[in-house]
Formats: structure tokens, sequence, C-alpha cells
């Protein structure tokens, strides 16, 4: 009950209420008594549980339609089909940067009971606001938060394991292109290829690209940078920053993988479309999605549920890769 109600039923005004209940300011014995016994009696009264939405919100990046990454659509339809199955809707909005309004007005006009994002930043600012207020998240990624739910990829294993693969091929001189390095996924791949190159003492040069000059006219440029240092094998972050790359070199006539070889550490089906196909990691996102979406639907629901889980993933070894080493002659 409001102040506003407390003071209708016991006609006396809004400020009387307040003043009986801070204790403070001026007021007669009889009607703090009436006050405080009606705030008792409110008290003793069993609390509503508010009633379940069955609706969850999915959180996209915005630039997730600008690219049309395979990663989100497919994510998608895991999450859709799991919570359909489970008489749930999704309600979809999407996040710019540290930017969550879109969720904090679904939550504020009580339309969800729970969220999911699909993409995970360092010093999230939408996640410690989440966690903070105890509502219901889960994320498709990892997080430093036990309070919230995870379902990831070994993306550092991932990355080491490709990277390692590469150098038994017989590749020495590798470079690194990625976007955003706050995304959480980015550092976890670039963690594992250091690694795998640490190990064989191998050198390499980091190319970071941030997101949205993934242009022809830059691309070429870099392009032409990496061939100039003579790397004989590139690994690309995702199949979005692959599929620029790679379209580019075969644009300035180079040869994959007789010129240079390409891999990427996410998978899409554009990647077996080219000639040559590429290597790449593979990950089974619409299980992903379905599992995500279940562990948050039995948290809701009260069934048993993981905090932390993993979905496996496979390296595919094409042609992009099967390049030939020779022993230099001897002079």
């Amino acid at each position: 009950m409001t102040i506003e109600q407390m003071a209708e039923q016991l006609g006396v005004s809004k400020s009387t209420v307040s003043r009986a209940l801070s204790g403070k300011g001026r007021i007669g014995k009889e009607t703090r008594e009436r006050v405080l016994a009606l705030a008792q009696k409110e008290e003793r009264k069993p609390k509503k549980i508010p009633e379940k939405t069955r609706n969850i919100a999915v959180v996209l990046p915005t630039d997730a339609y600008r690219t049309g990454g395979e990663y989100f659509h497919e994510c998608l339809i895991g999450i859709c089909e799991e919570a359909s199955s489970r008489d749930y809707d999704v309600m979809i909005t999407d996040v710019t940067g540290n930017n969550y309004s879109g969720v904090e007005r679904l939550i504020r006009k009580k339309k969800i009971d729970g969220v999911i994002l699909t993409r995970t930043m360092e010093h999230d600012r939408m996640l410690e606001w989440l966690s903070d207020i105890q509502f219901p998240v889960a994320v498709t990624g990892s997080v430093q938060n036990d309070f919230i739910i995870q379902v990831d990829t070994d993306n550092e294993r991932a990355s080491q394991d490709l990277t390692a693969y590469l150098i038994s091929r017989g590749y020495r001189h590798f470079a690194i292109v990625l976007d955003y390095m706050e995304y959480t996924v980015n550092k976890q791949r670039y963690d594992g290829f250091c690694k795998a190159l640490y190990k064989r003492g191998l050198s390499y040069e980091w190319s970071p690209l941030e997101f949205g000059i993934t242009k022809y006219g830059i691309i070429e440029n870099l392009v032409r940078e990496l061939m100039t240092k003579r790397i004989d094998c590139v690994v690309c972050g995702d199949d979005i920053i692959c599929t620029s790359l790679l379209s580019a070199f075969l644009a300035e006539g180079y040869r994959v993988p007789r010129d240079i070889g390409i891999a990427s550490l996410y998978n899409s089906s554009n990647l077996s479309c080219f000639s040559p196909a590429v290597t790449t990691v593979n990950v089974p996102t619409t299980k992903v999605g379905r599992m995500v979406c279940s562990q948050l639907l039995n948290s809701l629901t009260g069934k048993e549920f993981q905090k932390k889980s993993y979905v496996d993933y496979e390296l595919l070894v094409r042609k992009s890769t099967d390049r030939v080493f020779t022993e230099p002659e001897n002079e």
C-alpha cells in the first residue's frame, strides 16, 4: 500500500502519514498510532508474487544488423526454438556499446522475466546493472560474475588449437586480424593465438581492425601491408573479417594458399563457398542458443540449472591452408 492509499483510507493527508512513519514532525499520538497500526497490518499481509510475463529479452549488438553475421542469426534461432518449446516468447532489443536503455525500459515496464545477452564486453555496464538489481540474466560468452548464467565455447583453446595446427603445416610468419578488443571473445582468441606461437618461439604481426572499416580500400591496404611483411599465414578473428580479407587477396591476384594461407576463428556458410574453402573453427551456434535459453528458463521456473556450460568446437581443415612447404635448396 502506498502512502497516498494509506492517507485516503485513514482520512488524513499524505504528509501526516509520512511524518508518522518517519517519526519526524509534530503529529497527534492517536493519529500516529493509527498510521503505524495500518502499516504493521500491511506488513503482515502475504506478499503477492508477481505474475510471470513468459517473455524473455534477447539483446543483439547493433552492428549485428549491419554485418549480417551468422553467429547472431543462428544463436537467435536456437533461443527461439527452445523458448517456443517451453511456451515462452522472445522480445528482441539491441545495444550500442554501453547504452542499454532498451533493456532498462523492458524491465521497468515489467514486460520480461529474464535477459539473454549474445555478446559481452569487458567492464560491461549493462551486466553490472542487471547483477546489481538481481535480474535474471544469461550470456553467450564468459564473464567474471558468478550471478550470471554463462554458455560459451573455449575460444582461447580453439584459437590455440587452430594456430598450433597451422604451425604443424609449416607456417612460420603469422598475422592475426581482429576487431574491437573490448569484446571478451576477441581477447580470448588473441590470447590463444599468442600462446600457440609463444610455445614455438615464433613472432607475429597483430593487425587490429576497428569495426566498420572493413571497406575494400582499407582492406586492400592491409593486404599490401601483410604481403610486404612476407606474412605466410593470416588468422582472422571471425568470418566477416575473413570474407573481406580473402576477397581482397583474390582480387589483388594473390593465390591462396600458394602465396598466403588464411584461416578463420569462426565458421560460416560463406567460408565453404570460396575457392579455396577456408580452414576454420566450427561452433554449433544454434546449440549455444538453445542451451543458454534452456539454462535461463530452468532458473526462472525453479528447475535445476548450470551457471557455466561449454559447447564443443571442431577444426574444419580446408584448402585455404593446404600449402606445400619445401626445404630451401642448398646454395
